[in-house]
């Protein structure tokens, strides 16, 4: 299998030790056995665009061992920072989450769960946006494809002016095998993970998901370095990431969804205060259509911004959530946007 594997800071072919190739300190134990801590470096080659059981793993890991997964975008490695719409429409839509895995991680079996530490996520300097005639929140709106490509600094994007984004990098899928057999399209998300796009999934998170399937064959990618709560028109800023877990079996617990302990949140912008747009309708859906309508409408209106661009910034800034579900016969949704991403303005 492809995959560099480093025991106490030897690599496994002998070779000398790249930056990579980092000693771990500490031994895990199983039952009266001892197991040294790895650190295991997976390449983008080694991908797929489908769940399913039968896919032979790229690596074996032990349980406590560090997994460093080099991801792709969310099109498979077809669009680049000099692409443009053409490029985007003639893509081949088979390819969109190919995600790296899948990792076996030894001891895992069906009713244990993983416990996936995310210890860090790095963007690699661009990504991009897209709309796509027929999905996101507002298909009836916006019927023609649209390719926003953004230049990502360290912390920041400043390409889609006057917005000052900060970036926050996660990966939008996380999972394992899915419990039935496969193939599976990777868009659904499920009880084993996947395509969650959670945002709050960056380092610092641990998360847990039910196992399935012996070995429970991990794998990742989709990666975002920014989105909303709600990615509304389809996308939040896609690009090339890399990404470091710790990967664990739990034989103590017992899930049926995934579960996650979350860090404290850490600002890179000053607290400004938010807008706020606000709508009640029969179901959420509804009421979430009517919030992005507004905040695209305020956008367009208070920054000049056009309809495409305003949709993308929601995609990227707006957070979505569930204000009520109990007064009946209407739910209301909020969606803030943080008067910090335009500074000049606030």
């Amino acid at each position: 299998m492809m995959e560099t594997v480093i025991n106490h800071g030897r690599p496994s072919n002998g070779a000398a030790v790249s930056q990579f190739q980092r000693s771990t300190p500490y031994n895990r134990i199983v039952g009266s056995i001892p197991h040294p801590m790895s650190l295991h470096c997976v390449p983008n080659t080694r991908t797929h665009d489908r769940w399913d059981a039968r896919l032979p793993p790229v690596a074996e890991v032990n349980s406590g061992d560090t997994v460093i997964l080099d991801c792709l975008d969310s099109s498979g490695a077809q669009l680049s920072p000099t692409s443009t719409v053409a490029d985007f429409v003639a893509m081949d839509r088979n390819k969109i989450h190919t995600i790296t895995g899948p990792v076996f991680v030894r001891d895992a079996e069906p009713g244990d769960v993983l416990q996936i530490e995310i210890r860090r996520i790095e963007h690699r300097g661009w990504g991009w946006t897209s709309i796509i005639p027929g999905l996101g929140s507002l298909p009836e709106r916006f019927t023609e494809p649209h390719l926003f490509l953004w230049k990502l600094e360290k912390d920041f994007s400043y390409s889609l002016a006057p917005a000052r984004l900060p970036l926050a990098p996660f990966l939008g899928i996380v999972g394992v095998a899915p419990e039935a057999p496969g193939p599976h399209r990777t868009r659904p998300p499920g009880p084993f993970g996947g395509n969650l796009d959670v945002k709050d999934l960056q380092p610092g998170t641990t998360l847990y998901l039910p196992v399935f399937h012996t070995g429970a064959l991990f794998s990742a990618g989709d990666g975002h370095a920014a989105q909303g709560d709600g990615e509304v028109c389809i996308n939040g800023i896609e690009g090339p990431m890399e990404a470091e877990f710790r990967l664990t079996v739990r034989k103590d617990m017992r899930l049926d969804e995934p579960f996650a302990e979350l860090p404290p949140r850490v600002s890179k912008v000053a607290d400004l205060g938010s807008w706020a747009f606000i709508a009640s309708a029969p179901d959420a859906l509804s009421a979430a259509k009517n919030v992005v309508h507004h905040a695209i409408d305020f956008l367009m209106d208070r920054f000049s911004l056009s309809p495409q661009l305003a949709y993308t910034v929601c995609s990227v800034a707006l957070d979505l959530r569930l204000s009520q579900i109990v007064n009946q016969p209407q739910i209301t949704v909020t969606g803030t946007l943080a008067k910090g991403l335009f500074p000049k303005a606030s």
